[in-house]
């Protein structure tokens, strides 16, 4: 049987439905977001967790993170967050398809590309491509603007990515993410050679304190952690390197990269004068992802090779080495 209450209101400011909890004794200790999963079980986790994040939900009248603990008798109110409403349309835009069937998509995005449409961008991204390529992703993880998309890559970092194309498979995979049992895996070129050839960096990551569209180590943070392992080292001075993410924070890999003095090449963001040669894009790649399939429970594991340009660029540096090397003898 539901403790929880419900009552409506008129005078709160809202985006979308308005409603009044009433924390009882034996919910007092639970989680504000715990709380609203519950409370509102026909909403997304990440819609209750942004609605909380723009103060749309009070507690007491006081905005409070998605951790706060409640407290007995004390009032949840506000509303929920509404995704502006977007007419996207199907188009034929090229990505490579690895793996397909009824649950699942398993693709390799091209540099370049945006995953999901934002403001004042409807049209162009991978999101329109999924929605021309199956017709059924539209809708699912209740997200209009980002349907079947269960975790993200940058504009311009290529490779792996899973998408759901039904709700059970998206409700699942969201968890495995967030339980970290799916392992990714890139490759990086980075700017210097690495003192130490492998090595594992835990550094809470959030938004910049100054620039917004900057993420930055933080002590009030996120947790995160990476691992890493040099796999050839440039006459050059730049590094191709293995790394592992338990974690998928924002730009993670950059931030945890460029703290380290190693900024990933080519990331206009977080080099900070690294390196005089200008490159195309940002040199990173998701290359390999190993989990079990939510439905059948198969091992799964794929890889990616090396997009065009950055594979060019590997093979311009490795014969640069060679004749490097040749001329030393």
């Amino acid at each position: 049987m539901s403790h929880f209450s419900s009552e409506s209101s008129s005078d709160l400011s809202f985006s979308g439905p308005q409603f009044i909890f009433h924390v009882n004794s034996e919910q007092a200790g639970c989680r504000l977001d715990h709380f609203l999963v519950r409370a509102v079980p026909e909403t997304s986790r990440s819609v209750l967790t942004e609605s909380i994040r723009l103060g749309l939900i009070k507690v007491d009248n006081l905005q409070r993170k998605s951790s706060y603990c409640l407290k007995a008798g004390e009032c949840i109110a506000g509303s929920l967050f509404v995704t502006p409403v977007m007419d996207l349309l199907p188009e034929e835009i090229p990505f490579d398809v690895l793996f397909e069937d009824s649950y699942l998509l398993i693709i390799s995005k091209p540099p370049g590309l945006v995953v999901h449409p934002g403001s004042g961008n409807s049209s162009g991204t991978l999101v329109n491509g999924l929605l021309f390529h199956c017709k059924a992703i539209a809708g699912v993880g209740g997200d209009v603007v980002r349907p079947g998309i269960v975790h993200r890559l940058d504009k311009d970092t290529s490779g792996i990515m899973v998408v759901a194309k039904e709700e059970g498979t998206h409700r699942k995979l969201v968890e495995a993410f967030k339980a970290r049992t799916i392992e990714k895996q890139y490759l990086a070129l980075l700017h210097g050679i690495l003192k130490k050839k492998s090595g594992r960096m835990v550094a809470s990551i959030g938004r910049h304190p100054v620039h917004r569209q900057k993420m930055a180590i933080r002590e009030d943070g996120r947790y995160a952690a990476t691992s890493w392992q040099v796999l050839q080292e440039f006459s050059s001075g730049l590094s191709l390197v293995q790394i592992q993410i338990e974690t998928g924070r924002t730009h993670q890999i950059r931030v945890h990269m460029a703290s380290l003095g190693h900024p990933v090449a080519g990331d206009m963001v977080y080099n900070s004068g690294h390196g005089k040669r200008k490159f195309p894009r940002q040199l990173l790649h998701s290359s390999h992802l190993r989990f079990v399939h939510p439905v059948t429970g198969d091992k799964l594991s794929f890889s990616a090779p090396l997009w065009p340009d950055f594979s060019l660029i590997v093979d311009q540096l490795t014969d640069d080495l060679k004749q490097d090397g040749q001329e030393r003898l």
